[in-house]
């Protein structure tokens, strides 16, 4: 998720918003620290924002309103962004987003989550892109994509929770020691503290995810955003109405499932184990 750096195509109007948000607290006599504090936000969060590099999400966007007596100005030019604004490129504002989570939950029904993969499952990933990476850029990605996954191992992880379709457990990207390398790494994950795995089975009459993988997550100030990629690019979610039904669909995906203790099975039968 961290590819070759590229300019937002739209990235004026993002520093638009931000130079408003700067605007109005300076004329309310306002740090940056002050503001955050006031909000209930970190202080890098309110200078992302104002640098045009984060996009001002709507629920802070009416409290930032209310706050600064903007009269609703900053959540109309939020709900008024272009897509694009929406787009992020290369998903920069959602690895931001997952590193500060109190809670994930995703669903994946193409490659296994990104927080689940070694290595070398990884680099096959983004070897099978196209158009292709240069060496150098598929020794980044991966690297980036291994570190990301330290939110997991912390004293305090995120709460998260992970629905896999049956199939991708089956895709060979890497041989076959390669592709037991990585089921036992999976397996690992599911006895840490805070994760809970779930395989959705091919033989499950009812299937809910059919439109796609997606990511719930839960901000640190407890705002709730929605994340999807597509063959068109990726998508950040942040309207409440959309991440509802998204969520109300991860409920059914997690219904429809093994529970962990089946899904451990599973898996442990597929190492041979049981």
């Amino acid at each position: 998720m961290h590819p070759r750096k590229r300019q937002r195509k739209n990235a004026s109007a993002m520093k638009l918003v931000g130079k408003m948000v700067g605007l109005h607290r300076m004329a309310h006599g306002l740090t940056q620290a002050q503001l955050a504090e006031r909000v209930g936000h970190q202080v890098d969060t309110i200078a992302s924002i104002e640098q045009g590099r984060r996009s001002l999400l709507p629920d802070l966007a009416s409290h930032l309103d209310q706050l600064l007596g903007t009269r609703g100005a900053l959540e109309m030019m939020v709900g008024n962004l272009p897509e694009t604004d929406l787009i992020p490129a290369w998903a920069e504002q959602y690895v931001d987003l997952e590193h500060d989570a109190l809670a994930l939950s995703w669903y994946d029904n193409q490659v296994l989550p990104g927080l689940l993969q070694t290595g070398p499952y990884a680099e096959a990933v983004f070897r099978n892109r196209i158009p292709v990476y240069s060496e150098d850029e598929i020794a980044s990605q991966t690297a980036a994509r291994v570190q990301r996954q330290e939110i997991l191992r912390r004293p305090s992880p995120p709460t998260t929770s992970f629905v896999i379709w049956e199939p991708v457990l089956m895709l060979r990207l890497l041989g076959n020691e390669g592709h037991l390398e990585q089921l036992r790494h999976l397996r690992a994950c599911a006895d840490l503290p805070g994760i809970c795995l779930q395989v959705l089975p091919l033989s499950s009459p009812t299937h809910s995810g059919l439109n796609g993988p997606f990511t719930l997550l839960e901000t640190p100030d407890f705002q709730r955003v929605a994340y999807s990629e597509t063959q068109r690019g990726s998508q950040l979610i942040s309207d409440p109405d959309e991440v509802s039904i998204l969520s109300q669909r991860y409920a059914m995906l997690r219904a429809q499932a093994l529970n962990p203790k089946e899904t451990m099975g599973l898996l442990d039968r597929m190492l041979g184990e049981r």
